[in-house]
């Protein structure tokens, strides 16, 4: 289990996030949705601490923290945390000066002590699962951008974490280039990889996330399967947001 509790989170003066409650059940993919400035993509990083909260606690993994406005976590607790997820952005985030297997064994080499050759045996096997493979020794510019996405995935992927969290993993993607990362995303899913995902993509979170959460100025509106808060929203808010995303349906949902 993952819980955040009573998350408030500032920058400046100015609170983005409002006493945030949030669960994530092992095995289960959850996406946070919400308008552009809603706090989705600060929650999503206060899981793995590239955001500090100023208030509440944090449980992953048999770790446990809590944020004050006048006291931060130590770097031994927040890489701790840290350690036991892997971090998929919207803009790849790859080395340049690394080649494609370079890219996903870096992690392993660096951060978790891995010998070279056990190293590079986990990066092979994970480009072959993301289906790039082929691409191993190629340098991050000469690929499309959904091949960057997936190494970026497989990266993340490489020293197993407990929770996989994706910030508008194809927002930078048109939509043919977007369609082979969610491929790699739906397989995850249905290999029981726990996710979370900020994302602006409707179609993307009905396709793959079991569970929703809206959010709006920093708060949770509302949450529920994805059915429901797609189908059968309880907030206008939220029925407003979602109405766009009729014509994407499962057909399941709509018989």
């Amino acid at each position: 289990m993952i819980r955040l509790s009573g998350i408030d989170k500032y920058f400046g003066d100015h609170q983005v996030l409002h006493t945030v409650d949030l669960a994530l059940e092992p095995g289960n993919v959850t996406a946070l949705i919400g308008p552009s400035g809603s706090g989705k993509s600060t929650l999503l990083r206060c899981v793995n601490l590239l955001e500090i909260p100023e208030a509440g606690t944090l449980e992953l993994g048999g770790e446990r923290l809590a944020f004050s406005r006048t006291e931060k976590p130590s770097r031994d607790a927040v890489l701790a945390i840290r350690r036991r997820t892997g971090m998929v952005f919207q803009n790849f985030q790859l080395f340049p000066h690394r080649t494609v297997l370079e890219n996903v064994m870096e992690g392993l080499l660096t951060v978790q002590k891995w010998d070279k050759a056990r190293a590079r045996e986990r990066a092979q096997e994970l480009l072959a699962k993301v289906g790039i493979a082929h691409k191993a020794d190629a340098w991050p510019v000469t690929l499309s951008g959904g091949q960057q996405q997936r190494v970026a995935i497989a990266r993340a992927l490489a020293p197993s974490p407990d929770v996989l969290l994706c910030d508008e993993p194809t927002s930078a993607l048109d939509p043919g280039l977007a369609a082979e990362v969610v491929e790699v995303l739906k397989q995850l899913a249905k290999e029981g990889m726990t996710m979370l995902m900020a994302t602006h993509d409707l179609r993307l979170a009905a396709s793959i996330a079991r569970d929703v959460v809206f959010l709006s100025n920093g708060s949770i509106v509302e949450s529920g399967s994805a059915r429901d808060v797609f189908t059968r929203p309880r907030q206008a808010e939220t029925a407003s947001f979602v109405s766009t995303l009729t014509q994407a349906l499962p057909e399941s949902w709509t018989d």
